[in-house]
């Protein structure tokens, strides 16, 4: 292989990096898998014969999902052993606004944990077309199907998702709301929190067996403000909180001893808070500095 060969292989991958993190994070809900996908995909991409490949974007979107969807077969499997709920990884757009440049819609937390109810091949076609913009054709050709079928798998998805489409809110409602759960948080106002909360609203916490973590969901408007008003001494003790925004939302991050220990924001309707995410497990917030409100 000519140097000037690898250069230019090196200079087109490079172009399209983002988006491939961006495909295979919303596939896999984490950053070391996304990223396990965009190293496989440069090792092809390296080893192919570029001299005919006339669409370098496509061909590399192609590799990505479909590895990506080879991955996500084996991740289920991985799940079933994840103690307590499993969250998608939180990403700081903050520090990394191309992530949710092109369409943010795919990337928020409620769609990607609806996203878990679908097939991988449904997923790829959803995120494609809807994070990425994809025409019909180019999304058949990726997930190796007709037109009519791709069409077909991004329908059923969307019918899936539905529900949750409704949840969304204009961002500053969603930080209104997480600010109010806060302060009504540390008080242990289990009336203030009642007040905030939709009816069916669910709090998931994402803490695979960290200390202080909730093993199932704790679902009503009730019940999860007792939950949240009765750990209210002892937790937010001697922890200060920062502002980030997370798959472009905005999130609270608990911080003690200057590390980040919790990561919280929530999913809102014009009912209130229909979703409170905690995320307690260290490996997903190693990427989060602790930064002071």
């Amino acid at each position: 292989m000519r140097t000037e060969d690898l250069d230019d292989a090196v200079e087109i991958f490079a172009a399209h990096r983002r988006r491939l993190f961006g495909i295979a994070y919303r596939m896999l809900g984490t950053v070391a898998d996304a990223e396990d996908i965009v190293q496989e995909t440069w090792i092809r991409w390296q080893n192919t014969d570029r001299t005919g490949v006339l669409e370098p974007a496509a061909f590399l979107a192609t590799i990505a999902t479909r590895l990506s969807i080879n991955v996500l077969q084996s991740a289920h499997t991985q799940r079933e052993t994840y103690i307590g709920p499993w969250l998608p990884e939180p990403v700081n757009t903050d520090d990394d606004p191309a992530l949710g440049a092109e369409r943010a819609e795919a990337l928020q937390f409620a769609i990607l944990l609806t996203l878990e109810k679908l097939t991988p091949t449904e997923r790829a076609a959803y995120i494609l077309r809807e994070a990425f913009d994809y025409p019909y054709p180019r999304i058949a050709e990726v997930i190796s199907s007709t037109v009519v079928s791709a069409r077909q798998l991004v329908s059923r998805a969307r019918s899936h998702l539905e529900s949750t489409r409704r949840m969304t809110v204009e961002p500053s409602d969603q930080r209104r709301l997480l600010e109010a759960f806060l302060i009504a948080a540390q008080k242990g106002d289990a009336q203030e929190l009642e007040s905030l909360f939709a009816a069916d609203v669910v709090s998931y916490t994402d803490g695979n067996g960290v200390k202080l973590a909730a093993r199932i969901p704790v679902i009503g408007r009730g019940r999860v403000a007792k939950f949240v008003a009765a750990f209210s001494h002892h937790f937010w003790t001697g922890k200060s909180i920062g502002w980030v925004q997370v798959n472009g939302q905005p999130a609270a991050t608990l911080i003690e001893d200057g590390v980040v220990t919790t990561m919280v924001t929530v999913t809102t309707s014009s009912d209130g808070i229909l979703q409170l995410l905690w995320v307690m497990s260290p490996p997903k917030l190693r990427h989060f500095a602790a930064v002071g409100s």
